[in-house]
């Protein structure tokens, strides 16, 4: 019975463990109140009576653990978070189904009771899925940075749409958005396929603007919404958890609405007068800048902007750029392409040179101050 204890000891510290992280990971990652909850709540069902965890620490003989990791052999894969998530949520479903069998065996069923174990494992199924898919979601939204090209099926008329946003991503394009207001049914949603696999390949984000059907049909990264398409709330219980959600806003309220309503990011514009549509709201660059300070979402800036005015954003606060005409009517669309990244780069690199030069400058009176206490 002493060697069937150390088997529970074992597998109780293992579900513990990958419980206690996975419920960090929704707690302090995700901020997800009610998954962090359900994931304490199926923790605390673990054995915790001081009587049977006495019998289990007599019972424990680490230093004779003949499957004990040591020096030589130490786990250093690296993994992303959802890999993580999905490696810690099988290491307790595991833990959960060694114990629900021990269970069986081990005489004392006021201690360990089968069926509980196994409603646990059942459990972590339904939230390993969920905080997953967050994750993913999560990930999404870090590489939401950099130039944003829209194309727009209606502007570019009976050019080459598929060989414009091969060139657009070859030269640096971090979003992809499919702007398809002009075709129907198939042909759009054959379009929007293709664009999601040359985006997929490139490890570039893939949205679609306005239609939540082709979204969830072609299978995007995200949906980009506008003020008189479907409601937020609505398009996120349609489509799956790990599908980023954009919206189009004009003012620093309809931003703020935008963010409480569950947009996980916000595009502001028009930041600039701009061609590429017929009727725009102008928002201007002081808007821009006020929004970027009080949102925590991340910023997208759209219309008119080209590269005479892309530095100016870029320093206004945007995490991406968007643009339609100055990449995909361009004579040369890799090039224009390029060239926009590099201004963005080009910000990036002076913002960080400063911080650094900032902390240097920091570090340097810290030690005047040291030396001169």
């Amino acid at each position: 019975m002493s060697s069937l204890l150390r088997v529970i000891d074992a597998n109780i510290d293992r579900a513990s463990e990958a419980l206690r992280i996975l419920e960090d990971f929704a707690r302090f990652l995700l901020d997800d109140k009610e998954l962090s909850s359900e994931l304490r709540t199926l923790r605390h069902q673990l054995p915790k009576s001081d009587h049977f965890l006495y019998e289990l620490l007599a019972a424990r003989q680490s230093s004779r653990d003949v499957g004990a990791y040591t020096e030589d052999d130490p786990d250093t894969t690296h993994r992303d978070l959802p890999s993580t998530a999905i490696a810690n949520s099988r290491r307790a479903q595991e833990a959960l189904r060694v114990l629900e069998e021990s269970a069986k065996i081990y005489s004392d069923t006021s201690s360990l009771n089968p069926s509980v174990f196994q409603q646990m494992r059942f459990r972590i199924y339904e939230l390993e899925k969920r905080l997953v898919l967050r994750l993913l979601r999560k990930d999404r939204l870090t590489r939401l940075q950099g130039l944003y090209v829209i194309v727009d099926v209606q502007i570019l008329h009976d050019r080459d749409i598929i060989g414009i946003t091969q060139q657009a991503i070859k030269g640096g394009a971090s979003i992809i958005q499919l702007r398809d207001k002009r075709r129907t049914g198939s042909e759009s949603l054959d379009l929007a396929r293709t664009l999601k696999h040359l985006c997929t390949s490139s490890n570039v984000l893939f949205i679609i603007n306005d239609y939540v059907d082709r979204t969830l049909a072609c299978n995007a990264d995200g949906v980009h919404l506008g003020q008189g398409d479907m409601p937020i709330l609505k398009a996120r219980q349609l489509l799956p958890i790990d599908t980023i959600i954009g919206c189009s806003t004009s003012t620093l309220p309809e931003a703020h609405d935008a963010q409480s309503s569950g947009a996980d990011y916000v595009a502001l514009g028009s930041v600039y007068p701009t061609e590429s549509k017929e009727q725009f709201r102008l928002a201007g660059i002081n808007t821009l800048q006020k929004v970027s300070q009080e949102l925590s979402v991340p910023l997208v800036a759209i219309g008119g902007i080209n590269k005479t005015n892309i530095v100016e954003v870029v320093e206004a606060g945007a995490n991406a750029i968007a643009v339609i005409s100055a990449v995909t009517l361009a004579t040369d669309v890799y090039q224009a392409t390029q060239d926009l990244v590099s201004r963005i780069n080009s910000v990036e690199r002076y913002n960080a040179s400063q911080n650094d030069s900032q902390m240097s400058s920091a570090d340097n009176a810290n030690k005047d101050n040291l030396l001169s206490a």
